[in-house]
């Protein structure tokens, strides 16, 4: 009997881990796949027309080396500042005045009105105030590789960064459009003039599971205050 509750009970801790590891999973960054690119194998001409210019193997000779090929390496300078802010400001009075009396009506005495009157006041005020802000910043350096040309010469480039130190991984991951012509002396070109740009920083390990919410925690927090 209890050979076979023991499997049961092994694969109902693996549910439970697995929901808890549903529960904290980390919000996902769209980084282009792959993050590598093999240059591709151009295969000799089969007729040799003599010419030294080669179009599909071209590389300018007085020229700082530039990614132009599948395969290619580029260094990203990811220099990247988002701030925004928003205030808002509403205020509304409302005020109001009645009143009213008789003084004098036929065949009655005026000493009758003495207490014949009505007053009412109204009085509405609402003020509302918001502000919200937000500042990112967030710098750094990656070699990334030439995953894909467009056929305007736009280069597909994605990059992975892994450091490992001692139970820690840190991860860096990298994928954007380059216009080629943005490539700066150097083999470089800054993040701000890439397009489509993901970049996805994390850690792996016990100081990057310290920093999140337990599945209790976070179920108590989803539905309390009520």
């Amino acid at each position: 009997m209890n050979q076979l509750l023991l499997p049961i009970a092994i694969a109902a801790a693996a549910t439970l881990l697995a929901g808890c590891q549903t529960l904290n999973a980390p919000a996902k960054v769209d980084v282009a796949e792959p993050t590598s690119a093999l240059p591709v194998a151009h295969a000799a001409p089969v007729i040799n027309n003599g010419a030294i210019f080669q179009a599909a193997q071209y590389r300018p000779l007085f020229e700082d080396h530039r990614a132009r090929l599948v395969g290619d390496t580029l260094t990203v300078q990811i220099v990247e500042k988002v701030s925004a802010s928003q205030k808002s400001t509403s205020s509304i009075d409302k005020s109001g005045k009645l009143s009213a009396g008789v003084t004098a009506l036929p065949f009655v005495s005026a000493n009758s009105f003495g207490r014949a009157s009505a007053a009412g006041t109204s009085s509405n005020t609402f003020e509302g105030k918001g502000s919200t802000e937000n500042t990112n910043d967030f710098s750094g350096t990656i070699t990334a590789t030439v995953t894909g040309v467009l056929p305007n010469g736009h280069l597909l480039v994605a990059g992975e960064k892994q450091i490992g130190v001692n139970h820690n991984v840190d991860v860096l991951r990298f994928s954007g459009q380059v216009d080629p012509r943005a490539i700066q002396p150097g083999n470089t070109v800054a993040s701000a003039l890439i397009a489509n740009v993901r970049i996805e920083h994390r850690g792996r390990g016990a100081q990057a599971e310290s920093q999140g919410i337990g599945w209790l925690a976070r179920f108590f927090l989803n539905v309390l205050p009520i």
